[in-house]
């Protein structure tokens, strides 16, 4: 049995739509009508909403990071409601834009709580596993209990060595399903035959939509999308030292499911490469996979040289993060961290390919009418995220001991710290100790550990408070 991370997401889903089905709620029902007490901006979230991640909820994950919790700290169900509750404001208007909250699927496993009368891991067991026969299949919601042939969460731990990995937390919604291979099995057949689940019941795989009219690719805990020409339907998961990844080619009723118990695999690749390998006569024969084989440019060799106006880095402000484009043995590489990086291959003198990741992703730089150096990236053909060039600002210590000082998030109640020790400002959260912030900008730092620190002054130039940006 493996902990398969945000793939559960597909399971609160289903629960959710069962009591739909059952008249208990409605998709437009809001998240006031079950939760009073949060802000006046809860009357304009619907179940919808959290459905598709258009709810602009903040990450429980990420408030409990900016709380100065660790990976290892214990808090519970009663705390994230506390958090949530006590946020002024969502990220965006309800139903305008798509962001991924972990949060507002732990808040579906709530309401399934509220509106069955029984906690969600019951409900699930007595509607889902049980009528499927999945009798290896839970949401674990006490970390205390017993588990036959369960596995271990490992994650790396120096060279050639792991150390187990798992969580005390016991939360549920956004995740926490233990499965085997074999019930995954009988999950996936049930989307076929409807002897258990309704077709109707399989509606969980419509495309939510934004406020604009814009359908997205993402449907009640499923990814939505196309694979060399292929329909696909599919979602990790990645948690502690677990991560796992389901997807589906419905027209081909093939699929491919990989549960992994260390934290350095990657189910996604390992995914693609199993369906490459049973389903190349099918992107063959698919007349828009032809079509794309066709237009696919030719990969060029360019010298070091050649490749020395794009190198540097590159700064997101939307997303708030820094993107790094450099040469290692005379090969592009395109840095997300230190531990994620992949290669970028030439189709032409500013326009690249990236090799080793399961999507077509394009990267194209450019100089704008400001005369800034752009990063495009496309992945699959969407909407390029543009990144602008920048040099790293930096600071004497004088000007860094401007930045000195105690901040106080009054939402999280929080205590940030800032010192200047060994010509670094250093961050404290709650008296832990956390990595230096490195200069971005002025008046931006990021912290590895916790997101992009965006300083602000008052009009005679008094530094008077930060935005805590959390970076991805």
């Amino acid at each position: 049995m493996f902990r398969i991370g945000s793939t559960s997401k597909q399971f609160t889903a289903a629960s959710i739509i069962l009591l739909v089905e059952k008249d208990k709620l409605s998709l437009t029902d809001t998240l006031s009508q079950f939760f009073p007490d949060f802000p006046d901006y809860a009357k304009k979230i619907t179940i919808s909403h959290l459905l598709n991640h258009t709810s602009g909820i903040r990450d429980y994950l990420t408030l409990a990071d900016l709380s100065g919790k660790r990976s290892d700290d214990y808090y519970t169900d009663d705390d994230i409601m506390h958090w949530l509750i006590n946020q002024q404001q969502t990220n965006f208007s309800p139903g305008d834009e798509f962001l991924y909250s972990n949060s507002g699927y732990w808040l579906l496993g709530q309401i399934v709580e509220k509106v069955s009368g029984i906690n969600m891991a019951e409900f699930a067991k007595r509607e889902i596993f049980e009528p499927l026969a999945m009798n290896h299949t839970h949401f674990h919601n006490d970390h205390n209990q017993i588990l036959k042939n369960r596995a271990s969460g490992y994650v790396p731990n120096g060279e050639n060595q792991y150390k187990i990995s798992m969580t005390t937390l016991d939360m549920i919604g956004d995740g926490g399903i233990f499965t085997s291979v074999e019930d995954i099995k009988k999950w996936n057949d049930a989307y076929y035959n409807n002897k258990v689940l309704s077709k109707k019941f399989w509606s969980m795989t419509k495309r939510g939509q934004l406020n604009s009219g814009e359908v997205i690719d993402y449907a009640s805990g499923l990814f939505l999308g196309e694979y060399k020409g292929l329909k696909m339907i599919s979602h990790g998961g990645s948690f502690v030292g677990f991560r796992a990844n389901l997807i589906r080619f419905p027209e081909q009723k093939f699929s491919v499911v990989v549960f992994a118990n260390r934290g350095d695999a990657n189910p996604t690749r390992m995914a693609f490469q199993v369906a490459d390998l049973f389903l190349k006569n099918d992107y063959e024969q698919n007349s828009s996979a032809n079509k794309a084989k066709e237009s696919v440019s030719i990969e060029i060799e360019l010298e070091p040289a050649e490749l020395e106006n794009v190198l540097g880095l590159y700064w997101n402000d939307e997303r708030s993060d820094s993107r790094k484009i450099h040469l290692k043995n005379n090969k592009l590489i395109f840095s997300l961290n230190e531990h994620r990086e992949f290669n970028l291959n030439a189709i032409g003198n500013n326009k690249f390919v990236a090799t080793g990741v399961p999507f077509d992703m394009q990267v194209t730089f450019y100089m704008d009418e400001q005369s800034r150096k752009i990063m495009s990236v496309s992945i699959n053909g969407d909407t390029p995220v543009l990144s602008v060039g920048y040099k790293p600002a930096s600071h004497t210590r004088q000007e860094l001991m401007k930045f000195e000082g105690a901040y106080f998030n009054n939402e999280l109640k929080v205590n940030y710290v800032l010192k200047v020790e060994n010509e670094e400002l250093k961050l404290f959260v709650n008296n832990r100790s956390y990595s230096r912030l490195k200069t971005v900008m002025n008046d931006l730092f990021v912290n590895n550990q916790l997101g992009a620190f965006k300083f602000e002054r008052d009009s005679i130039g008094r530094i008077t408070g930060f935005k805590l940006l959390r970076v991805e």
